[in-house]
């Protein structure tokens, strides 16, 4: 496939075919509307695909979400965007609320600033609250002492500051008043996903009837199945709902890769990297929100604990994990970076697939699957 980018253009040269890709503005277009010829991208013999999608992750490139400032949330979207990530939701984790409100204040900086023309990074979609509202029993990395009951008024205030881009939250169906909270949260515009939880099948059930979407890092942080008590576990495998999945080789056997896709189909599972800063950096200690986290072979932990304290995966390196765990082809494994992500967030329309009239978000694949080249909304990333 050859293409040229000029002035945020993409066009392919001489007539046109099924294989070409023609972006414009920002968006992909249709053949009948290009008028230039020129080339300056030709994508050779390499794989053109669908930018991914990243709905869980805490940062990369040495900056934690929690403490970053506009420019730090352009570190991290620079780098998400070297690694095939082309959309993504800020996590923050569980903190004080005058830190949260920082945090969500300074994403919302990014976001303006990328609106009004700031370019070379990955789109920051909206933020991803991992908490408050959590069990302490499957706290996991999450501070003990800041996990509360539900508290609507709270996240009102929350989703002011943010002006209105907290997409996606994370709560615990057994703690009091959460499933009763989640109508509350559709209303305010977050999709509630459940997680960090030991909750019971029916509380589990009443949280997915309520409107919960998606299970956060399933499997992990979360009491598994058991025949006669199938819990929260059971309840996520049998609903419709999405089912996040870190597959980083250490969060989840390969097997249990395999399983939950049997389980819930190719179109219900999300990969998300869980990232901390540590993500593109050598073992050492780095932050996690409060948390001191260590990073040995890869693998981050809480410094006092045994608990994991997120991943230090990248989208494209959990592509080649997903093609390797399952024998499934690139195809096949796509829908879990790109449209089943835009579809959990409701963003199907503009992002996760190359139709004509979405966003102009491409990643040019070698053969061997790792990322040559990004494009976001038509912009080719730069080193």
């Amino acid at each position: 496939m050859s293409v040229r980018i000029i002035n945020g253009k993409i066009y392919k040269k001489g007539a046109f075919t099924e294989e070409d890709l023609l972006l414009e503005n920002g968006k992909i277009i249709s053949p009948e509307s290009v008028h230039t010829e020129e080339v300056i991208y030709d994508a050779g013999g390499n794989y053109v695909v669908p930018g991914f999608i990243d709905v869980h992750t805490h940062g990369g490139a040495g900056i934690d979400v929690n403490a970053a400032d506009r420019k730090g949330f352009e570190k991290i979207g620079h780098f998400f965007a070297k690694q095939g990530t082309t959309s993504w939701l800020c996590s923050i984790l569980t903190d004080t609320k005058e830190q949260t409100l920082k945090t969500i204040k300074e994403a919302v900086k990014h976001q303006k600033a990328q609106k009004n023309g700031h370019e070379n990074c990955a789109d920051l979609l909206g933020i991803h609250l991992e908490g408050p509202f959590l069990a302490p029993e499957y706290k996991g990395a999450m501070p003990e002492y800041l996990l509360i009951s539900p508290d609507v008024e709270l996240l009102k205030e929350y989703q002011q500051a943010a002006e209105g881009t907290i997409r996606y939250m994370t709560v615990s169906p057994e703690v009091p008043g959460v499933p009763e909270a989640i109508g509350e949260m559709t209303k305010l515009g977050i999709k509630a996903a459940i997680g960090h939880s030991g909750a019971d099948y029916d509380t589990s059930w009443r949280c997915i009837k309520e409107g919960a979407v998606s299970a956060t890092h399933t499997f992990n942080a979360m009491k598994l199945l058991h025949q006669h008590y199938p819990a929260i576990m059971g309840a996520v495998l049998e609903s419709e709902i999405y089912c996040e999945a870190i597959c980083d080789g250490r969060h989840l056997h390969p097997g249990t890769v395999r399983f939950l896709l049997k389980m819930k189909g190719m179109d219900k599972v999300i990969a998300i990297t869980d990232s901390i800063m540590a993500a593109g950096l050598p073992d050492g200690e780095y932050m996690l929100g409060v948390n001191e986290v260590v990073v040995k072979d890869g693998d981050a932990k809480l410094k006092y604990g045994d608990s994991r304290a997120g991943s230090t995966l990248t989208t494209g390196q959990a592509l080649k994990n997903l093609i390797s765990f399952t024998g499934k082809s690139l195809e096949e494994i796509l829908p879990l970076f790109t449209s089943n992500p835009a579809r959990m967030l409701g963003a199907e329309e503009r992002i996760g697939s190359l139709e004509t009239g979405k966003d102009a978000d491409v990643v040019i694949l070698d053969p061997a699957y790792s990322v040559v080249d990004t494009f976001v909304k038509g912009r080719k990333i730069q080193s």
